[in-house]
């Protein structure tokens, strides 16, 4: 079984992340084209989880910033102007953290959420069979009947007003997980005059179900699992499995489609256990 190059990752992670000798983005279209170039990034980087994101591109591998930290600033601008703009998918997705998508993979996303093109009647399946709390149903029949509000609105409406900001988040995190809703401005609202705006998904983009529905959750996994891999270099299938949460053995299936085609080999790590895979040319 090949080694992993340790030298050779790092030098890979370095070009997807955006570290140095890379230089940092430094305009919004520059974020456009991290984005797209990779397929799906984080806003933030999210601890314990190895995947490139729109901050460390911008600000470098640092802790992230304080509301006096001006590329925070910055990142946080291109993110909310782009609202709405459809440039790019943006929502809580992988993990429940604010996950950017590029639309040509978006649809791959989306074929294995639990939606089959009736977004009137997906929610009420998913209900019924336990997969949606009561809360997120509240939250998306409002926004059905209501067409976009804010986060406010959207609460009072959804007649959650005296239910505890955990259930409330909750239900906001679990829709955007399953692809439902999603932010799509940024409204003046709440003491803070600062509130997403959120929209049923397929309001938003309307043409994302029909995308989807050539695309089997076979092609989908092995689509988003080939662009993790070369964003990543190599990676220990249980942390795969922790960010895309779909099940060990789906994990070790859809990994050994790619190894099988040569897009991966098994590698042994020289300092960590565990069951790795990397693209071949990081291996010694």
């Amino acid at each position: 079984m090949p080694v992993i190059n340790l030298k050779k990752l790092q030098t890979h992670r370095n070009r997807t992340f955006g570290l140095p000798p890379a230089k940092r983005l430094s305009s919004p279209t520059q974020a456009l084209t991290f984005v797209n170039e990779r397929g799906f990034v984080y806003f933030w980087p999210i601890k314990g989880i190895d995947l490139p994101s729109l901050w460390t591109a911008v600000a470098g591998d640092r802790p992230v910033a304080d509301k006096h930290d001006d590329p925070g600033h910055i990142t946080w601008g291109w993110k909310d102007g782009a609202l709405g703009r459809k440039i790019w998918y943006y929502a809580k997705v992988l993990r429940g953290k604010a996950t950017m998508i590029s639309l040509e993979v978006a649809p791959y996303f989306y074929a294995l959420s639990e939606n089959y093109g009736s977004p009137e009647e997906d929610y009420l399946i998913a209900y019924r069979e336990g997969r949606l709390t009561q809360a997120s149903k509240q939250v998306y029949e409002t926004l059905l009947d209501n067409g976009a509000l804010n986060t406010l609105d959207l609460r009072q409406k959804a007649k959650l007003s005296n239910a505890n900001d955990t259930e409330f988040n909750k239900a906001l995190e679990q829709l955007q997980r399953d692809f439902k809703i999603l932010p799509i401005g940024v409204a003046q609202a709440g003491a803070w005059k600062y509130s997403h705006i959120y929209e049923i998904v397929t309001r938003h983009y309307p043409d994302l179900s029909e995308q989807a529905r050539i695309i089997t959750e076979s092609q989908a996994r092995t689509k988003l699992l080939e662009l993790y891999f070369n964003m990543v270099g190599a990676a220990d299938l249980r942390d795969v499995n922790k960010l895309f949460g779909w099940g060990n053995e789906v994990i070790k299936r859809s990994v050994g489609r790619l190894v099988e085609n040569g897009k991966l080999a098994m590698a042994e790590h020289p300092k960590l256990a565990g069951e790795w895979a990397a693209i071949p040319e990081i291996n010694k």
